[in-house]
C-alpha cells in the first residue's frame, strides 16, 4: 500500500509534475509576450496552443515508466494510452475547434439578424499543430530523463 508520503518519493510523480509545470509556463510566457495577452489566473487550465501539455504529460508517464520499469507490461499501457492522447491532442480535437468557430459564427448572425440572448460565450480551443504536439512530447521527455538522472 501506497504512503501519502511515498508519492513525492515516487519518479514517476515528478515527471508527470515538471512536465506540467514546464509546458504550462511556456504556454503563458508565450501568450503574454508573443501574442500579448494579459496574463489572467484561467490561463494556468489553458487548452490548446503552443506547447502540448496534453503531450508532455503522457509523453512524461510513458518515458518514466520506460527508464524506471524497462518494457514492462505498465510502459506498454502507458504507451498506447499515449499514442491514443497525441492523436487525439492534433486530430479529434483541432476537427471539433474548427467546428466549434463555425458555429460561433452562427451564433453571431443569428444573434445579429433575430437579436436572440445567449449570455454564455463559447470556449474555443482548436486542439494542436503537430508542431505544438512535437514540442510537447519532447518537454515530456526532457522532463522525465531530468527526474531520472536527478
Amino acid at each position: 500500500m501506497m504512503r501519502f508520503h511515498d508519492l513525492f518519493a515516487s519518479p514517476i510523480f515528478w515527471a508527470i509534475l515538471v512536465s506540467i509545470v514546464v509546458a504550462q509556463t511556456v504556454k503563458i510566457i508565450l501568450l503574454v509576450f508573443k501574442q500579448r495577452q494579459k496574463f489572467v489566473f484561467a490561463d494556468l487550465f489553458i487548452t490548446g496552443n503552443m506547447p502540448s501539455a496534453h503531450a508532455a504529460i503522457v509523453t512524461a508517464l510513458t518515458t518514466i515508466i520506460l527508464l524506471t520499469e524497462g518494457f514492462s507490461s505498465l510502459f506498454f499501457v502507458s504507451f498506447v494510452f499515449a499514442a491514443i492522447v497525441i492523436r487525439d491532442a492534433f486530430g479529434v480535437r483541432r476537427t471539433v475547434g474548427e467546428e466549434s468557430k463555425v458555429l460561433t459564427n452562427v451564433i453571431t448572425a443569428l444573434k445579429t439578424k433575430f437579436h436572440i440572448n445567449i449570455p454564455r460565450k463559447m470556449h474555443q480551443s482548436l486542439g494542436h499543430q503537430p508542431l505544438e504536439v512535437l514540442v510537447g512530447v519532447l518537454i515530456g521527455i526532457a522532463a522525465s530523463v531530468v527526474v531520472y538522472l536527478y
